[in-house]
């Protein structure tokens, strides 16, 4: 099957189908969804914001906050609303948006981002990928919560932030800045985000050349959060009616699920010791949650644009990562807290339970909970008990 695919200013052929991977790859595993715990991500929550680290599951206030976790930490309170009801997350979300309006300096059109422990700003600007996740929480406000104040507030911000992302150089921050305008504009909002929409995807597609290739990527090197690319390129091509762009991100989120199979056909995230450099061998540690979730996100996405049955398997290997069915076969996550581990060593977990492991977890449960219930195989969640903590500190 031929499409068309925009590549500098000519229309290529390039090949849709791709076979699904190695024909004797097993079928991962289902893991059991879990009802929704906030116990951790509250011991890392102050009346301001959201600690950045931790040391194992206690909050360590020296490293302070930033505007990326906050900015997170909205996604995930609007997902869970969805089990929980909007009153149980109703006063998190008034905060972090009140930290992100503190972060937004109106004269560069930027955010800062680090935070500390007092509540004073260290730098003089975030980076494009942290605006960009600011973006992203001020669009799933709005999409939740139409027509309310809190919405109002979030578009305004929303609305003064989006011209500094269309001076974005980073290949992740344009895609992640890029759904949110996809999200905002499919919640009837376009006058505010189809051109920023627009340009963000001639920027990103332009970035590409062959998906078909043996190294699609458009750059030497592999790093952290690669599925979003793809993602982004999926939701352009469904917004733009684009089948050959949508063909690329499906191309190039195949290619991402081949090469990150371990030996028995777990998940194998790119770790972020080494990466993976065009030619040499990939970093096998640290693993990271962030790429489970990223992957996984993505191949949800493909599955519902395409119905192919391998982005669900996908999906289901990035969820069972966190569970135990990775490298090591340990779990990073606690159901039972909503913690998560930084990261999957040589030797186990690392220990600590920081913001955005936490953060992604939280996001892959509600991920894979909304996907099972769109594919009519929702499963009970399996209920956890909740451990017993002591207060988190206050700054």
């Amino acid at each position: 099957m031929n499409a068309r695919l925009f590549a500098g200013k000519k229309w290529v052929p390039v090949l849709l189908d791709r076979e699904a991977g190695p024909a004797d790859r097993p079928s991962p595993a289902r893991r059991p969804l879990f009802a929704v715990s906030r116990v951790h991500l509250e011991a890392l929550s102050t009346g301001l914001g959201l600690w950045q680290h931790a040391r194992g599951a206690k909050p360590d206030p020296r490293f302070g906050y930033c505007t990326d976790d906050v900015a997170r930490s909205i996604v995930v309170d609007v997902m869970q609303s969805r089990e929980l009801g909007w009153a149980a997350v109703d006063p998190s979300v008034r905060r972090s948006l009140l930290f992100l309006r503190a972060a937004f300096n109106r004269a560069s059109g930027r955010f800062l981002n680090f935070r500390d422990a007092d509540g004073r700003w260290l730098d003089a600007g975030a980076s494009e990928d942290c605006h960009a996740r600011a973006i992203a929480a001020l669009a799933a406000v709005m999409v939740e919560l139409p027509g309310t104040e809190l919405a109002d507030g979030a578009r305004d911000l929303f609305c003064e932030a989006l011209p500094a992302a269309m001076s974005f150089g980073a290949m992740r921050a344009i895609s992640a800045a890029l759904m949110a305008c996809d999200s905002v504009c499919r919640a009837g909002l376009a006058s505010e985000a189809q051109p920023a929409f627009d340009q963000l995807a001639t920027h990103l597609v332009l970035t590409f050349g062959d998906p078909a290739a043996e190294w699609p990527w458009p750059e030497p090197i592999l790093t952290y959060e690669n599925a979003v690319v793809p993602h982004s390129l999926i939701a352009a091509g469904l917004r733009l009616d684009q089948p050959a762009l949508l063909a690329t991100g499906c191309s190039v989120l195949d290619w991402l699920i081949d090469v990150q199979v371990g030996d028995s056909g777990q998940f194998s995230p790119i770790g972020n010791k080494r990466w993976w450099r065009r030619g040499d061998e990939r970093s096998r540690f640290d693993q990271q949650p962030i790429e489970a979730a990223a992957l996984m996100s993505a191949a949800a996405a493909a599955f519902r644009a395409t119905g192919r049955g391998r982005y669900l398997e996908a999906a289901e290997a990035a969820y069972g990562w966190f569970l135990g069915d990775n490298d090591l076969g340990v779990p990073l996550a606690n159901p039972a807290t909503g913690g998560c581990h930084d990261g999957l060593t040589p030797d186990g977990p690392n220990e600590n339970q920081g913001a955005e492991s936490t953060l992604m977890w939280l996001i892959a449960l509600e991920e894979m909970r909304e996907l099972r219930r769109s594919t009519g195989s929702d499963l009970k969640p399996v209920v956890v008990a909740e451990p017993q903590r002591d207060a988190a500190p206050r700054p």
